[in-house]
């Protein structure tokens, strides 16, 4: 598939679903094309100590995560890769977008694994317009070898020491990097603003890397936001502020 947008996604990762959205604003205003692809965050991690490295709830999070990704495979596989763009949305909605309920007696961990079980994804493919039946590749294995190649194809793209997603701009022979990487989603009118400061800079062949590390978890009510903050559309002006010397 010939696409404007390559984007790596691993269904669990909120930054993903965060700059997914965004995404999704910009293709509504503009002629763009995207290949929903994979990356697996239990794979990028098959060789660490997850009780060393992580917090007690990530392994359990991103082993659904490659659960998930074997659905989406097998759904993809097929049903075609126009059947990606509904099934991650439903993904992400169900995961991110839904404030746990106040009842709610499972920890953490329960919470991330119950993302990986046919409880979880039956009324999601539902909802997909997808057969139930592509849920019997939770536990089938050996779509863990196309998951892996494109994994692999992404940090082939960005180098090793990256996360998700990974967005390969104009490919094949466009830019690829890591993010971006947003908390709150723009504003509907300023959400292309925002998108053309990025394609500039990774038009750029010299441009390698924009980061800072103090950031806000992404805003999205199953991490907590408020009914204020939680998919509320940032008001932001990118073109009527300047710099001071």
């Amino acid at each position: 598939m010939d696409a404007d947008i390559n984007f790596y996604f691993d269904p669990v990762c909120p930054f993903a679903w965060m700059t997914s959205k965004w995404v999704r604003q910009v293709q509504s205003q503009r002629d763009y094309t995207v290949d929903w692809r994979f990356i697996s965050l239990r794979l990028i991690n098959a060789d660490v100590d997850y009780d060393a490295q992580f917090p007690p709830e990530y392994e359990a999070g991103h082993t659904a995560g490659l659960r998930l990704l074997r659905v989406a495979a097998r759904a993809r596989s097929e049903h075609g890769r126009e059947a990606m763009a509904p099934l991650y949305a439903a993904f992400g909605a169900h995961i991110f977008d839904v404030a746990p309920a106040a009842e709610e007696r499972r920890t953490e961990t329960q919470v991330r694994e119950v993302r990986g079980t046919r409880e979880f994804v039956e009324p999601i493919l539902a909802e997909a317009g997808l057969p139930l039946e592509l849920a019997d590749a939770l536990d089938d294995e050996s779509w863990d070898a196309e998951i892996r190649q494109e994994t692999d194809e992404a940090l082939s793209l960005t180098g090793k020491d990256v996360g998700t997603p990974i967005i390969h701009f104009e490919p094949p022979a466009g830019v690829a990097f890591f993010g971006p990487v947003i908390s709150r989603l723009p504003r509907e009118e300023t959400a292309v603003e925002l998108w053309d400061h990025v394609v500039g800079l990774a038009r750029f062949p010299g441009f390698a890397e924009l980061k800072r590390s103090l950031r806000e978890q992404p805003q999205l009510a199953a991490l907590g936001g408020d009914a204020e903050t939680a998919g509320k559309q940032e008001d932001w002006h990118g073109g009527s502020r300047r710099l001071k010397k």
